[in-house]
């Protein structure tokens, strides 16, 4: 039954990884490496394999879809810069000395169960978010600016390198435009700041909006006249973060 499970596994993986590899190379398929296509494309090399296996086997086949997927990226990364005959420097090898092979490795490995985690923030900008456009006039977003994919074009990323920039590449997308959409939010329900100043100080970055939130030695009366300035009654411009640049000048 086990070994039945890993090679089920393993070819559907290899198979999965293959078409990627196709997808990532073919000059005319950009519509699969920005959203919604690269929503599809990401889905089948990671959680698809996951609730297939486990659907068919159960909790042994979902661990055997994990070790096929390690396999085969490993696979993947090998035979991807051997066929590209690179001998330049890597981002691998830096950060090896940097922190030692063991360490860096160990950290890349860590950093797949936010996998997850970025899936579930991407459900929520595709179900949550557009429900909330529609009910309180929130911004509009053209997703796939924020979410797509284009390091595999950067000069000398090959191999291992390659996969986990565009990992990388992916998660950065997702979490700013999950950013952006909590701005909205934030501003819009609770713009009131922190008690505490350094974290206040901390979020300014994510919420630039925080400095023009009311203090908390204001009152309740400060914080419905600012909403009543920055969401005029029946007006029809968007409900954006204040400094939103939908927001007229």
């Amino acid at each position: 039954m086990l070994s039945m499970i890993c090679a089920f596994t393993m070819v559907y993986c290899m198979l999965l990884i293959f078409v990627g590899v196709i997808i990532l190379h073919a000059r005319k398929s950009d519509i699969l490496l920005r959203v919604p296509g690269l929503d599809v494309s990401a889905s089948l090399i990671t959680w698809v394999p996951w609730a297939l296996s486990f659907y068919l086997f159960g909790f042994l086949g979902l661990v055997g879809s994990f070790v096929a997927q390690f396999f085969f990226l490993s696979t993947f990364s090998f035979v991807h810069a051997r066929l590209h005959n690179y001998k330049g420097p890597t981002i691998k090898s830096a950060l090896n000395k940097i922190v030692g092979v063991f360490r860096n490795h160990i950290g890349l490995v860590i950093s797949l169960f936010a996998l997850p985690v970025f899936w579930i923030v991407r459900l929520g900008e595709i179900i949550i978010y557009p429900l909330l456009m529609w009910t309180l006039g929130f911004p509009k977003y053209k997703q796939d600016e924020w979410i797509n994919i284009s390091r595999h074009k950067f000069e000398g990323l090959v191999g291992h390198d390659l996969i986990w920039c565009l990992y990388c590449d992916w998660m950065t997308g997702i979490y700013s435009l999950g950013g952006e959409m909590l701005r909205n939010v934030e501003s819009f329900w609770c713009p009131i700041r922190f008690y505490d100043g350094k974290k206040c100080e901390n979020c300014k970055t994510d919420f630039p909006d925080i400095e023009k939130w009311i203090p908390m030695d204001g009152t309740i009366s400060d914080v419905t006249a600012l909403l009543k300035e920055k969401y005029p009654i029946k007006s029809k411009e968007p409900r954006g973060w204040f400094g939103h640049p939908d927001r007229k000048i």
